[in-house]
C-alpha cells in the first residue's frame, strides 16, 4: 500500500471507535485476508460522510482497476458493502446482491454486513480468493 494511503487508513481505523455490531473486525478481517494475496496492490478512498473504500487490485492485470472493494457504509451503525464484478465471482448460497452498474459501472454482486458473523466471513474470504484468481491474466471467463 502506498504510505499516504496506508497513512490515511490507519487514521481512519484510529478514529473508527463505535463498533457495536462488529464490522470494524470484519473489515479488518477481510483487509488482513486480501493483504496475505500475493500480487496485490490495496489503496484507500475516503468519501466523509458517505463511504471509507478499501479497493483490492492484481498487480499484474491493467484491464481492471480492481477485483474487490470493500465500502464501510458511514450511517449510524457503520455496516459494509462488499462488492465484485458479476464474471468475476459466483453467488452459490445466494447472499448477495446483482447490482447493475453496482461496481465501477459494471454489474457486480454486492453483499451487505451489518454484523460480525464468522460463517458469512468466510464466504466473503472465498468470494475474494474466487474473485483475485479469476482475475489472473491468464483465467478465461468462469461465468
Amino acid at each position: 500500500m502506498p504510505p499516504a494511503t496506508n497513512t490515511e487508513l490507519k487514521n481512519f481505523l484510529d478514529q473508527w471507535r463505535d463498533d457495536a455490531n462488529g464490522c470494524k473486525q470484519v473489515f479488518l478481517h477481510l483487509k488482513s485476508h486480501i493483504a496475505a494475496l500475493s500480487d496485490i496492490e490495496l489503496n484507500f478512498v475516503a468519501r466523509p460522510g458517505v463511504t471509507y473504500s478499501l479497493r483490492a487490485a492484481r498487480t499484474d492485470r491493467t484491464d481492471r482497476a480492481l477485483f474487490a472493494l470493500i465500502d464501510m457504509i458511514d450511517e449510524n451503525p457503520r455496516w459494509l458493502s462488499v462488492c465484485f464484478y458479476k464474471d468475476l465471482v459466483s453467488d452459490p448460497e445466494e447472499l448477495g446482491d446483482l447490482v447493475p452498474g453496482g461496481i465501477m459501472g459494471e454489474d457486480g454482486y454486492c453483499f451487505d454486513v451489518e454484523s460480525q458473523d464468522p460463517a458469512f466471513t468466510n464466504y466473503l474470504c472465498r468470494r475474494i480468493d474466487e474473485a483475485r484468481e479469476n482475475n489472473s491474466p491468464r483465467a478465461a471467463n468462469p461465468f
